[in-house]
């Protein structure tokens, strides 16, 4: 039988996962639309009006995919230089300090992408030509920001649960 831990990490990978298929498909999108942009501005010379927009949003949801599902796949960059140098027994707490610091400040992110989101229209929070609303990529964006810190929450209560074990159930990679 899973423990808590297990069973959470699994479910985030899921939420994890569905953003990154959205997240493809708005990369190829965005890619398309670039294509498209390029030949009508070079070779039939006529800009496409609010094409920038259009690719701003689609790169907010590509954006958003990435940071969920680097979080739960471990893709995201990091140099490990203290685990060179220290033995176990001092990672464990310059770990539990990273992922707790991490947590912190995507988590702080993340609320601060809901309030500034929720502000909306009165805030001018929409692009300069089409007027598309912000407010819906910045919810996405502090959901997969919510997804990477509830990861590294739960990476620190997994390792505080294997404190003494001889290795990190979440070696971070180098």
């Amino acid at each position: 039988m899973k423990n808590a831990f297990a069973t959470l990490e699994e479910w985030l990978g899921h939420l994890a996962r569905l953003l990154a298929v959205i997240s493809s498909v708005s990369l190829v999108a965005l890619a398309l639309v670039t294509g498209v942009s390029v030949i009508w501005r070079y070779v039939l010379r006529d800009p496409i009006f609010g094409i920038e927009d259009v690719s701003t949003v689609l790169l907010a949801v590509t954006v958003a995919g990435a940071i969920s599902y680097g979080g739960i796949s471990g893709s995201h960059v990091n140099v490990n230089l203290i685990g060179f140098f220290v033995k176990r027994r001092v990672t464990r707490f310059s770990d539990a300090f990273v992922r707790l610091l991490g947590a912190a400040i995507s988590g702080f992110a993340s609320v601060a992408l809901f309030v500034k989101g929720g502000c909306g229209v009165p805030c001018g929070d929409f692009t300069p030509n089409m007027a598309i609303l912000h407010q819906p990529f910045y919810y996405l964006l502090g959901v997969a920001l919510g997804i990477y810190s509830a990861v590294l929450l739960v990476q620190l209560a997994q390792g505080l649960a294997h404190f003494s074990d001889p290795d990190d159930p979440n070696p971070f990679t180098d």
